[in-house]
């Protein structure tokens, strides 16, 4: 079992890495030996395309260069440290700091530590307009990502992407690893249900890094128009797919630890019914609960309270009869068991599915009927088959990593 990050350690890495050094040097980059050295930690490899260019950065609280022994430092006080001309910062969802609740509008605004300006790509814009990028010659992205189609910064990915081929702008890509990568699974998201929550025809989980996933959308012209961007990617050093990752600083506020990140493609689904996925606890996506389950059948309980980045929870102060699964093995796939079991398991007279989130978080409608239906997971997995295998096939002339 993955040793989880304490959310002590949580609340201590997020203001670390949102706040950064202050010493006014450019990042020291260290990793240790056995870990993956992360795109932002190759200093040597993209300084020299930064020099002399005027650069925005799309970045959040991972966005970090990790040193030996010492305290990671945040890739914007690295890249102003060291001389460049670093003109602006684009939030993701969540904000620059990751501390906004899932879905909270965000706002532009100033960072307080370096003064520069911050424009939000999860508040009235989704996507960087011309005016954003007036002036740049260079556009880096470095975000930590969970490998999940609903998870939203590969959506802010390719629209910052799309912004940058539009406006003639390269877009260089610093990578990280994925502690989902080494499995692809899920439904095929349907062209029919295209939105913020999937954006291109791949599974809910694409086994992929943000560099990978970069170049794959990029060459197969998944760009709107099929435009393409002028990209370019610092890929990971000593990292394989297939060694388990755990995650240095929470990717946001609802993941706070690896155990998480690994349940989110199962127990994300959950955010598209009624139930309560552990947000509003300290074990947010590590269980699951509503006041309509059977109490006779879940032994577990739980009552959400508003906390960091969910200040109003699903049925809040109320008690939850559910699961604990802090202490599964997490799957290496995308487990519909514990939705179908909430979903046989509850009082019939209560509503489970809220039909278009969760269409939106399926990809498709298929997956709600298929449920209703009576359909057990390994028929309903079966029916998946012939979109992963296609997937599969253009997936392969990606991927870097063994």
């Amino acid at each position: 079992m993955l040793t989880t990050l304490k959310n002590t350690l949580f609340a201590l890495l997020l203001g670390l890495a949102a706040c950064g050094s202050s010493t006014g040097q450019p990042a020291e980059a260290g990793t240790p030996a056995n870990d993956p050295v992360t795109g932002a930690n190759q200093t040597d490899a993209y300084f020299p395309l930064l020099r002399g260019k005027r650069i925005a950065l799309v970045a959040n609280q991972t966005s970090v260069v990790f040193r030996d022994g010492k305290e990671p430092v945040h890739l914007a006080d690295s890249l102003l440290a060291a001389g460049m001309d670093l003109r602006r910062v684009f939030a993701p969802e969540h904000g620059f700091r990751g501390q906004a609740d899932a879905g909270e509008h965000v706002q532009d605004g100033t960072d307080i530590r370096t003064g520069l300006p911050i424009i939000s790509l999860y508040g009235t814009n989704r996507k960087p307009g011309p005016e954003h990028l007036e002036g740049l010659d260079l556009v880096v992205f470095d975000i930590q990502d969970l490998g999940v189609r609903f998870y939203t910064y590969i959506a802010t990915l390719q629209l910052v992407m799309e912004a940058c081929a539009e406006a003639g702008i390269p877009v260089l890509v610093l990578d990280r690893p994925n502690p989902n990568a080494n499995f692809v699974d899920g439904p095929i998201m349907e062209d029919a249900h295209k939105g913020f929550l999937g954006m291109t025809p791949i599974p809910l989980a694409y086994g992929m890094t943000l560099g990978e996933y970069a170049e794959m959308i990029n060459a197969e012209g998944w760009l709107e128009g099929g435009i393409r961007a002028e990209l370019t990617v610092i890929p990971l050093q000593n990292y394989q797919r297939s060694i388990p990752y755990e995650l240095p600083i929470p990717p946001s506020p609802n993941i706070p630890n690896t155990q998480a990140a690994m349940l989110y493609p199962s127990l994300g689904l959950f955010e598209g019914t009624t139930a309560n996925a552990g947000r509003g606890t300290d074990h947010q996506f590590q269980a699951f609960g509503a006041p309509y389950l059977d109490p006779g059948h879940f032994a577990f309980s739980y009552t959400p309270r508003p906390n960091p980045g969910a200040s109003h929870p699903k049925h809040e102060g109320v008690l939850c009869h559910g699961r604990d699964l802090r202490n599964v093995e997490p799957p290496r796939a995308v487990n519909l068991e514990w939705l179908i079991e909430a979903y046989t398991h509850r009082d019939p007279e209560s509503e489970f599915f809220l039909t278009s989130g969760f269409t939106r978080h399926a990809g498709t409608a298929e997956l709600q009927r298929q449920i209703e239906n009576g359909m057990q997971m390994e028929e309903i997995r079966s029916s998946w088959q012939p979109g992963l295998e296609a997937f599969r096939a253009i997936r392969a002339k990606y991927l870097r990593y063994p």
